[in-house]
């Protein structure tokens, strides 16, 4: 079968333009009727000057019917487009989150595969806060200053000296945010990142806690964590000293402005300029106009944050997207080809995997053994597509194992990582992979692997509950069930990296017996191991020794080679006579 070398795939760069097509064309319709309710905002205001200027002057209650029943008109209708308004962001909170999550789930694992820690979960709380930011009223407070215009032209209508006061008030604000944002910006930025790195590290060492308890690594851990925890705290608190001062300081001037045009209202009104309900009408529209630059002010962190947050998901799905297939590839059964295999980490000077090259058939066992950081482990994540080759490429019946869709790759591949864990599940989820599968495949996979009557004892079998805070299993009772789930569906590709570390001697002989069925099933089986005992149940032996392969070849000839290279014991001394000197 011809490999495909243009993988339908998710683009990520495609997925960041829609999502910003998205907010902008949401932001544009919340904008205009953001316009619609800014001059519905003004009812209020000229309801007052109507009512003192003409109701009071003409005492006529058909009037003040009319204005009521006008009025009571146009807060319906502001009602209305509010609400409209909250729902467009909802939609775009729910659209973005949406779009981008399921991209952003496989970026950060991704990520956590090259640098460690829990992207994944990062980037979901990430995208979390950024829907919870859109849907807030942070984000429309901007929309209403742009219509500041409006306000304007009313108080500038109403007299000149309304309008200019105005203009200097809105000028002053504007002055107060952005020396709001000039002073807290970078620091609320590096103190987000930095509560969010202690955050990552206390969660990532938290993991290890029957090690922390039993060395009373605590108190030294603590030290750590609470000098973190008071360096981001700091940051915060002198970004939001700023920024609540500035706050105040403007919240304290928008009182003010409102004092300054009654007082100009009440100068003008005693000088027969303007009338009384003018004085009114000026105060109520100075203060709406001003409000949103104040509101600009207390919700500024809020939009530091978002703007971080964004930033955080961008870089992980641009840097850390793969560009695998998305159409699901049948079942086969061929060779498995590694051609030319080099990886290098990210940022790393050196490739841990220095080409490397060979061939195995269906029904052969390979034993790839080596001293400690050869990169066996390496290796094994690149047989099996979680990580991806620098150059070259490991290919299964023709396929590449990384762009292969990981669903249908999945079902063809079994693998057992050398640092074992079972997810938040029942044993039958883990065996089935989390798939509601057959119950009788769950049991011959539990067979194969020699733990179903392990499985029978546990409280509730295959439903008792394991993963965090879940039924505790010893090392050597997750390393069988994952096993078990290693075998499960019969893979053709069986990928083993120090399967025995925690087993006993019936565990061993049941990983033997796994071992032999899947070579007998036609599978490919490679395992790395260092116990004699599994290296018998070996057709090949590939010794690896600093990332390149030191030897390759059928397993007698290569223990032979081995065994003909290892220096000859040496003879024992002989004990010294009665007449020597000790």
């Amino acid at each position: 079968m011809v490999e495909k070398t243009t993988p339908d795939a998710i683009d990520p760069f495609r997925l960041i333009r829609e999502a910003r097509v998205t907010f902008a064309t949401g932001l544009a319709a919340a904008a205009l009727l953001s316009g619609f309710i800014t001059l519905l905002q003004m009812i209020v205001p000229l309801f007052m000057l109507q009512v003192h200027d003409r109701v009071l002057n003409s005492q006529s209650l058909d009037t003040l019917t009319m204005l009521l029943i006008i009025a009571c008109g146009g807060l319906m209708l502001f009602a209305i487009l509010e609400f409209i308004r909250s729902q467009i962001f909802q939609v775009m909170g729910s659209e973005l989150v949406r779009r981008l999550n399921l991209t952003a789930i496989e970026a950060g694992v991704k990520s956590s595969l090259e640098k460690g820690g829990g992207m994944a979960s990062e980037v979901l709380r990430d995208l979390n806060d950024l829907r919870t930011f859109i849907t807030s009223n942070a984000i429309s407070a901007p929309l209403e200053a742009m219509w500041v215009p409006l306000f304007l032209i009313v108080l500038f209508a109403l007299h000149p000296l309304y309008g200019l006061l105005a203009v200097v008030s809105a000028i002053t604000l504007i002055g107060l945010n952005l020396l709001s944002d000039m002073t807290t910006r970078s620091l609320l930025k590096e103190a987000n990142t930095a509560n969010l790195q202690n955050v990552a590290t206390i969660a990532s060492t938290l993991r290890h806690a029957e090690t922390i308890e039993a060395m009373g690594l605590m108190p030294a851990l603590t030290r750590r964590w609470r000098k973190g925890q008071l360096h981001a705290t700091e940051l915060m608190a002198m970004g939001s000293r700023r920024g609540k001062a500035i706050h105040a300081l403007t919240r304290s001037l928008r009182f003010g402005m409102q004092i300054a045009v009654l007082a100009l209202g009440a100068d003008l009104v005693i000088k027969g300029e303007v009338t009384a309900g003018t004085m009114i009408a000026a105060s109520i529209l100075m203060g709406r106009l001003l409000t949103p630059f104040d509101n600009l002010t207390e919700n500024w962190r809020q939009w530091v944050f978002a703007s971080t947050a964004w930033g955080r998901v961008r870089e992980v799905l641009e840097n850390h997207s793969s560009l695998r297939q998305t159409v699901p590839t049948p079942p086969s059964q061929g060779s498995l080809k590694i051609d030319k295999l080099v990886y290098a980490p990210p940022n790393a000077p050196v490739p841990v995997i220095k080409g490397i090259s060979f061939t195995l058939e269906p029904g052969e066992v390979l034993g790839i053994v080596g001293p400690s950081a050869a990169g066996k482990s390496t290796l094994a994540r690149l047989l099996v597509g979680v990580l991806q080759p620098t150059t070259g490429g490991v290919f299964l019946d023709g396929h590449n194992a990384y762009l292969w869709e990981r669903a249908s790759f999945g079902a063809m591949v079994g693998y057992l990582p050398q640092s074992v864990s079972l997810l938040d599940g029942t044993v039958r989820d883990n065996i089935s992979r989390m798939y509601d599968a057959d119950p009788q495949m769950v049991i011959d996979a539990a067979r194969a692997a020699g733990v179903h009557e392990m499985i029978g004892r546990m409280p509730l079998g295959y439903d008792t509950p394991v993963g965090d805070n879940r039924y505790t299993l010893s090392g050597g009772q997750k390393q069988r069930v994952a096993l078990a789930r290693a075998l499960f569906g019969r893979p053709r590709l069986l990928v083993l990296d120090e399967p025995n570390a925690n087993l006993d001697t019936e565990g061993e002989v049941a990983l033997l017996r796994a071992i032999s069925q899947a070579k007998e099933d036609n599978a490919i089986v490679i395992v790395i191991a260092h116990r004699p005992a599994i290296m018998e149940a070996a057709d090949k032996i590939l010794v690896l020794e600093d990332g390149r392969i030191g030897q390759f070849g059928d397993r007698t000839d290569v223990v032979s080679s081995i065994s003909r290279r290892l220096p000859a014991p040496a003879a024992p001394r002989a004990l010294p006579t009665s007449g020597e000197v000790a």
